[in-house]
């Protein structure tokens, strides 16, 4: 094969990098067209729903590395002089319109229902006291008791700010006697249900509002989604509640509130401060951190023309906007305090890590709170005698062997390897099935399901995470609420999210075991957290690396790729292909001429089983125009159904960061028909316009969790910010027979794979783990 140097220049596009503020790209939906012109692929990038919107749970995906978000669309400027307008929102603008068919995301957000209710009914009256929630415990609850000390009004809130919180007093196990620890029965999922449409009262009481503030009506929907029937009443009185509307930037929430408050608003003013600091954290979230450095914060505020963002900053905690936590040494040294003969402290020339101060928004408090109780309740209410000595012994490989041993003496393992790894958990599967428990294997998306399936030669052993929650698939619960099983294994475990599997653990049963099994290399999840890498680095419990390597050319070269080596491999059958471009107009020439003839004639791999997959949405050569090129010359159509026509490969975004790939069948009055990987799904007409886009091409984000028989990836020279090692090994290792490298990005491309990381994302997982007592935690 060509070697990877990446010796041939290439000159820019448009795609925009992203930085440190920036929200990410992969956010599974393009931007509508009206809206590029205002939020373009600009210098920074639109902003992707929040979570005042049901569906931002599962917030844009790509929080690692990558470019311009495109979840929320950009906000198009409003034609009115004198006040900034806000855009339209992003792909949620309908989010509030009835789908007659559920979505993948709808089921998984339904099974999350009870862990929201004690953060809706929290925001809904923020005068009232705070219920903390039966599962929080140390940090997070002793946080809740200080803001409702605030809101009651018996403690300044500034008293919590300037003085360290107390130290987490440690928590005790459970005596070996004394059984697993209680556990409050797990609640059924209520079933799943389309969002209910906004009443036309509420809708005209909003438009009103916007019209005086000179903001497209088109914004009534998506706030009145995010801000409930009262919404009309909160603009008038808080016009920075705009911010909250996916998809509106501070500088248009600005001009709305200009409009509508005249000189009576200001930069200090406590309403647009407040709503800022949530905006922020917001943004952050969509990069994957569920709390951020409160300098960082205070940072952003400035930014923004906020005089005094520290006070900023304790106003926004005393008004439950964010949540205050301390990470580092904050408790006095040991001893009776007493000084020696020389007048010091007997460790006073001990060094101390310093105090950390970061600030989160509760629905994260929560999560990250509720996901380590449950962890620790599986590795402490698990019976560690199980014999499974035969099992292991019949195991295909050493790594399955170990893998099968480990678990059958621990109630939670980790599990670590490539794509031919996956071989290992489906082996554990059908051996625990084998021992008469009831264990399957729950996967990011259908293909990995199906791909499990074939793996443990059952399809019933497998099942997608959206469908175990909501019960579509898998055994269902039991008299409890609990999910009906012994052995509950998840592939694709960097893609789980802090929320989902937070809503994940609480569902299983005491004495259940869970394996979380995935590739460390590839992208982080979607949404906010890094649950598995968290995980993995707090070593809580026994962790099993696999020892099989992925074969062939294809799983040489990713392999390389994962310790930061671009190495040239021996590829006799062009199983990995490098084709030089010298500007982002040859590399989408390239690109179609790859899909549509070169693959099909030298592998016998149709068009419709090769993945594109490219570095960003925007630009010469990212989605939007692959996608465009790519229709134009394997399925050309006038696009009668909003834009679609019968054969189109699209991919549907039910929720910011689900990318589900699919295939327009028709269209009728009740919306779009596709067929997702066998599952027929509908698309409300109002919805088709944000959450379907053309899916010949792709974002790596979207991308991960799938395997096609052949994979294009494109790197044009405007790519090379938008490049890191795990986004590389993950467009890389996308194809299970080839791979072609449409590159044109020089030597960035080595670049970032031996010296560009995975982002960092801060969490408050790892520390709530290595907490928790764990006394089968590996050493």
């Amino acid at each position: 094969m060509t070697a990877l140097p990446g010796e041939t220049p290439g000159t820019g596009g448009t795609d925009t990098p992203q930085d440190a503020v920036s929200p990410p790209d992969e956010a599974g939906a393009e931007r509508p067209a009206a809206d590029a012109g205002a939020a373009g692929d600009g210098a920074e990038a639109p902003d992707s729903p929040s979570d005042a919107d049901e569906a931002a749970d599962l917030a844009s995906d790509g929080a690692g590395t990558g470019t311009a978000d495109e979840a929320g669309s950009g906000a198009a400027g409003s034609p009115s002089t004198g006040a900034g307008a806000a855009g339209p929102a992003g792909t949620d603008a309908d989010a509030a319109s009835p789908a007659p068919e559920l979505s993948e995301a709808q089921a998984e957000l339904a099974a999350q229902r009870e862990l929201r209710e004690r953060i809706e009914q929290r925001k809904a009256a923020k005068a009232a006291p705070i219920a903390a929630g039966a599962g929080l415990s140390g940090t997070a609850a002793d946080l809740l008791a200080a803001v409702r000390a605030v809101e009651s009004g018996e403690k300044a809130g500034s008293a919590f700010f300037a003085s360290p919180a107390p130290a987490q007093a440690p928590r005790p196990s459970a005596p070996a006697a004394a059984g697993p620890p209680p556990r409050a029965p797990a609640p059924q999922a209520a079933p799943a249900r389309a969002p209910q449409p906004a009443s036309p009262e509420a809708l005209d009481a909003v438009r009103a509002v916007l019209v005086a503030g000179a903001a497209p009506e088109a914004l009534a929907r998506p706030a009145v989604g995010t801000l409930g029937e009262q919404a009309a009443e909160l603009l008038r009185t808080d016009p920075w509640q705009l911010l909250a509307v996916p998809g509106v930037r501070p500088e248009q929430a600005d001009g709305f509130a200009r409009a509508l408050l005249g000189a009576d608003c200001g930069p200090d003013d406590s309403r647009r401060t407040a709503a800022l600091v949530g905006w922020v954290l917001e943004r952050a979230a969509l990069q994957g951190h569920t709390a951020l450095d409160a300098e960082a914060v205070r940072a952003a505020l400035a930014e923004r023309a906020v005089s005094d963002p520290d006070a900023a900053v304790r106003e926004a905690v005393e008004e439950g906007v964010a949540l205050l936590f301390q990470e580092g040494e904050d408790e006095e040294p040991e001893g009776d305090g007493t000084a020696d003969e020389d007048g010091l402290a007997p460790d006073a020339d001990t060094p101390r890590e310093p105090v950390r101060i970061l600030l989160g928004l509760d629905r994260y408090a929560l999560a990250e709170e509720s996901l380590a109780d449950g962890l620790a309740r599986l590795v402490n209410a698990c019976e560690k005698a199980a014999d499974w000595a035969e099992a292991a012994a019949a195991a295909p490989s050493p790594s399955a062997a170990e893998l099968i041993r480990t678990t059958a003496a621990a109630g939670l393992v980790a599990h670590s390897g490539g794509e031919a790894a996956r071989a290992e958990p489906a082996a554990l599967i059908a051996a625990a099935r084998g021992l008469g428990l009831r264990a399957v294997g729950a996967t990011h998306s259908e293909d990995g399901r199906r791909r499990l399936a074939a793996a443990t030669g059952d399809p019933d052993t497998a099942v997608t995470l959206a469908g175990l929650l909501s019960g579509a698939q898998g055994p269902g619960r039991d008299e409890d609420g609990a999910l009906a099983l012994d052995l509950l294994v998840v592939l694709d475990a960097p893609q789980l999210d802090v929320e989902g599997a937070a809503a994940l653990v609480e569902a299983l049963a005491d004495g259940s075991r869970l394996v979380l099994s995935g590739d460390p290399g590839v992208l982080g999840s979607a949404g906010a957290g890094r649950v598995f890498a968290d995980v993995l680095a707090a070593r809580t419990c026994p962790q099993v690396v696999s020892r099989t390597p992925d074969p062939g050319p294809i799983g040489e070269l990713v392999s390389g790729i994962g310790i930061g080596e671009l190495n040239q491999v021996d590829a006799p059958g062009k199983e990995v292909v490098i084709v030089p471009v010298r500007d982002a107009g040859e590399a989408v020439h390239r690109t179609v001429q790859l899909v549509a003839d070169s693959v099909p004639r030298a592998f016998s791999i149709p068009a419709d089983a090769t993945q594109v997959i490219t570095v960003g949405h925007g630009g010469a050569a990212g989605t939007r125009a692959l996608n465009e090129a790519l229709k134009q010359r394997l399925n050309p159509g006038p696009g009668r159904f909003g834009g679609f026509d019968p054969g189109d490969r699209v991919v549907h975004v039910p929720a910011p960061g689900r990318a589900v790939p699919g295939v327009v069948r028709s269209a009728d009055a009740e919306g779009l028909h596709l067929d997702c990987g066998g599952v027929p799904v509908v698309v409300p007409q109002e919805r088709v316009e944000s959450s379907v886009r053309h899916g010949w091409a792709l974002s790596a984000h979207q991308a991960a969790g799938m395997r096609w028989p052949a994979a294009v990836v494109v790197l044009p020279g405007d790519a090379a910010q938008g490049l890191s090692r795990p986004w590389v090994y993950t467009a890389f290792g996308r194809g299970e027979r080839h791979l072609s490298v449409v590159h044109g990005v020089d030597q960035a491309l080595p670049r970032a794979v031996a010296e560009v990381p995975a982002q960092e994302r801060t969490t408050r997982l790892r520390p709530l783990l290595e907490a928790l007592p764990t006394p089968d935690a590996a050493s």
